[in-house]
């Protein structure tokens, strides 16, 4: 067969072809093809598109020039950091009046009484409540500086009240509630707080407190009094530098006494320019926004998140006050923007899985899971899909309906948890990955330096992990000693944390330099604290407690005592050899009852009491590697060596 033969074989219908083709069809059939066009045409024109990422995420920082191997993010263009993401935005003063400029006026706070809708004040009566609070504090005396300071106390904790107004020679603290007002009160009659002269309080409260405080020198104002005085004496506003102070962070306290960390306007604005940065491609703050308020003003990753909020015009509704009334909040606020924590991620989480309770449902909430996944890996972010509206819109639902961006931060997060409910509500961590802490922010550098005593080596992509930056606080107030430890002379923060370069780019946390680390739930442990107070049993030898950021309580590890456990176990009942005794489930549990009896009476607040313990018979020893030569506690060995038993102890506490 000749080439033209074939070609003749092998031609294209022509359109006359087709023509006489489609005439033969049946109706039905050409209706069918009709709809699959129109249906293909819709899923072109309407199918959802892929979010582009922020930066290559097989590479989120690279090395700058001539700085000892520091990383910083691969979001900037060069080794410059952000400083501030508007060119009018340099101080938090700055923040709000942007916002109330592009807000037009909107709706700034909310807040709501029980079973009422939220009521909103707008940008400009927040303004002017500020501004005549600023105004009667100025016509009092108080001067527009740094050298003096405004102290709140609302929803704090009274342990550290005394000696954080010491501590900042507080002459005025604003209270939410009259009980708070009482606490001051006392401090002043005890001698405590002589400086302290002037209270506000925002709820109401009865003539007994004003004249309690004439009687020892204090005087007792309501928040509106104070509005009215600075409306009937308005001055004009003095606007903050960048370089001023905004706020002192007090940490908790629990190595010692609380430290205040000095934050400057630059600091905040830098971090929330970076978070900015950070999401501009995936999510923009608009005057359509809401943001659900419920994590405490003290804590700088709420501040820095309502900043951004604020800075765009949106608004921040509160919640009631009461955790347990939160999803009630959340579905009648109804918000777009939802800053949590792993404890509350967590229980959502369980409440998801146990809402499951047939294999069936299960299977559903797997497979829908594993489809939303598929889009999310194609970088689709969505929550209309068909498995949304029929599998997880209940879930979503209880959130409010609209919720477009959670973030958190504080503590890891388990990674089962996140993968879920990032699949569910266009989930976002700092970091955009939950195996580590993620890439460097853009407004600081990261360097790892060595710590040789526990061999990890900066060489080896591993070691302390030190922050640089115009996010980075300014030091401890009136405590140069601990800011010396804190920040070297180079200006490196030196965090205590043990990290390690991941290949993509990002840094994951693997140690502590000093062992003290977070529970779940945030709270700071200090174990050889703890061991200290444990050993004091009569029946123990040694102990090792240990906890884990993913875990909301600690459990340990004991070394009954040879030559005191049969004695001890004689007087409870037990008889047998050391070996049995340490086998038996009862002798365990009553040491571990009077491990936590001892602890009590020690001064341990719940969450540093171990929930159990294991029983082990071999000493903790130089010769096996878990006892330095000076017979202290090797704790990662330690932590390596019990592995099995911890995930154990941990895996048996969620049966």
């Amino acid at each position: 067969m000749q080439a033209h033969e074939l070609f003749r074989y092998l031609r294209m219908p022509e359109l006359g072809d087709v023509r006489q083709y489609v005439r033969t069809l049946p109706t039905n059939t050409l209706m069918g093809f009709g709809a699959f066009a129109a249906l293909t045409t819709y899923w072109y024109a309407t199918r959802p598109k892929a979010l582009k990422p922020p930066c290559d995420l097989a590479m989120q920082s690279v090395e700058v020039e001539g700085s000892e191997h520091a990383r910083r993010s691969s979001l900037l263009k060069s080794d410059e950091l952000l400083m501030y993401y508007y060119d009018d935005v340099r101080t938090v003063y700055d923040v709000f009046q942007r916002g109330l400029q592009v807000s037009n006026n909107g709706p700034c706070l909310g807040f709501r009484k029980p079973n009422q809708p939220y009521e909103w004040i707008s940008y400009k009566e927040v303004a002017d409540k500020a501004e005549c609070v600023g105004s009667a504090l100025l016509h009092r005396g108080f001067k527009p500086s740094h050298a003096q300071y405004i102290g709140i106390f609302s929803q704090n904790r009274p342990e550290s009240l005394t000696f954080d107004v010491r501590k900042t020679d507080l002459s005025l603290v604003f209270c939410d509630k009259p009980d708070k007002a009482k606490l001051l009160l006392t401090s002043v009659e005890k001698g405590e707080t002589p400086i302290l002269n002037t209270i506000v309080i925002m709820d109401s409260f009865g003539v007994d407190l004003v004249e309690r405080g004439k009687k020892c020198g204090v005087e007792v104002f309501s928040m509106r009094e104070i509005e009215e005085l600075g409306r009937a004496h308005r001055q004009k506003p003095m606007p903050p530098k960048p370089e001023d102070l905004a706020v002192i962070c007090f940490t908790s306290g629990t190595t010692g006494n609380p430290k205040g960390a000095m934050i400057t306007h630059q600091n905040i604005v830098s971090n929330a320019s970076a978070f900015v940065k950070t999401t501009e491609k995936s999510f923009m703050p608009s005057t359509d926004d809401v943001l659900i308020s419920f994590l405490p003003l003290a804590h700088m990753f709420e501040r820095v998140v309502e900043c951004v909020v604020l800075c765009h015009g949106a608004r921040i509704g509160f919640f009631q006050g009461d955790i347990r009334l939160l999803m009630d909040d959340l579905k009648t606020l109804q918000p777009t923007v939802f800053p949590v924590v792993p404890r509350l991620l967590n229980r959502m989480f369980d409440k998801i899985f146990g809402q499951a309770d047939t294999s069936l449902k299960r299977w559903l909430l797997e497979f829908a899971s594993k489809r939303k996944e598929a889009e999310l890996r194609s970088g689709i972010v969505r929550n209309n899909s068909f498995w949304d509206k029929v599998i997880f819109r209940k879930i979503q639902a209880s959130l409010g309906g609209r919720v477009k961006l959670m973030v958190t931060g504080a503590a890891p997060v388990v990674c089962k948890c996140t993968d879920l409910l990032r699949r569910l509500l266009a989930f976002y961590e700092a970091g955009m990955m939950f195996s580590h802490v993620g890439a460097p922010m853009p407004c600081n550098i990261i360097k790892l330096v060595d710590v040789q005593e526990m061999n990890y080596l900066a060489a080896k992509g591993e070691g302390e992990i030190c922050i640089k930056g115009v996010n980075v606080f300014r030091g401890y107030l009136k405590d140069p000693e601990k800011t010396a430890e804190a920040l070297d002379k180079d200006g490196w923060l030196h965090t205590g944390d043990i990290g390690k370069w991941l290949p993509n780019g990002t840094l994951k946390i693997i140690d502590r330099k000093k062992h003290i680390f977070k529970l779940a739930q945030g709270e700071y442990i200090a174990p050889e604290k703890i061991e200290n107070v444990y050993l004091r049993c009569e029946a123990i030898a040694q102990a090792f407690v240990h906890g884990e950021s993913l875990q909301a309580f600690l459990v340990g590890v004991v070394v009954p005592d040879p030559d005191t456990l049969h004695n001890w176990a004689k007087k409870k009942g037990f008889e047998g050899s050391y070996q049995e005794l340490c086998r038996n489930k009862d002798v365990k549990k009553c040491i571990l009852e009077d491990m936590v009896r001892i602890g009590k009476e020690s001064g341990l607040k719940s969450f540093e009491q171990v929930k159990d313990i294991v029983l082990h018979t071999e000493m903790f020893s130089i010769e096996n590697g878990l006892l330095t030569p000076t017979l202290k506690a090797k704790r990662p060995e330690l932590r390596k060596y019990f592995q099995s038993q911890i995930d154990e102890l941990y895996a048996n506490a969620k049966m």
